[in-house]
């Protein structure tokens, strides 16, 4: 195969994005289209986190030193939301409100069946990366309690039981567990 000429060699240099990653271009257009300013950082969080499926550390460091602000405050943002992972998540994810409610609905019972059949706790995904579950402190879907949130589908009025169905359904059936080991 033939060596590519110097000039596609500098276009291809162009396109490269300084951290050797084209996730950040979107990243980039975020923070270009906020002008920079340190109060999208929220924004621009949400953009890296979509680009990566969670936030990595590079991510924190790299927003950081765009907005100018310090990394403790990135940080600090990126562990305070709910909505921010520092870890890869699974392919499906159950998120289960724990908010009063829910819980006098018997919430904790759906946390605990979902960690006992998929073999992961509260908080962490399936070493086959099929599942995380995760516990909120409220919805804001009282009326409907207990609610969990499977695949970005609110399920209302839940129990272990159909959660579990549920949650088996969306993994394909099977256990969709990683052997009986959490990770």
């Amino acid at each position: 195969m033939p060596e590519p000429t110097p000039a596609k060699k500098d276009a291809a240099k162009e396109k490269e994005h300084p951290m050797g990653d084209p996730r950040y271009k979107g990243i980039d257009r975020v923070l270009k289209r906020q002008q920079y300013q340190q109060d999208a950082l929220i924004e621009v969080l949400t953009a890296a986190q979509e680009a990566f499926g969670y936030l990595t550390e590079e991510s924190l460091i790299y927003i950081a030193r765009q907005l100018k602000l310090p990394f403790s405050w990135v940080y600090g943002v990126a562990t305070f939301y709910h909505f921010f992972s520092l870890k890869p998540q699974g392919e499906h994810s159950a998120i289960v409100c724990l908010g009063t409610a829910c819980y006098v609905g018997k919430a904790a019972e759906i946390v605990e069946s979902l960690e006992r059949e998929f073999c992961v706790k509260a908080g962490q995904t399936t070493s086959d990366g099929k599942l995380t579950v995760t516990t909120t402190r409220c919805l804001g879907c009282c009326g409907l309690a207990p609610v969990v949130v499977l695949d970005n589908n609110v399920l209302g009025k839940e129990t272990p039981e159909t959660t579990l169905a549920k949650v088996r359904q969306a993994l394909g059936g099977g256990n969709g567990g990683n052997g009986g080991t959490p990770s």
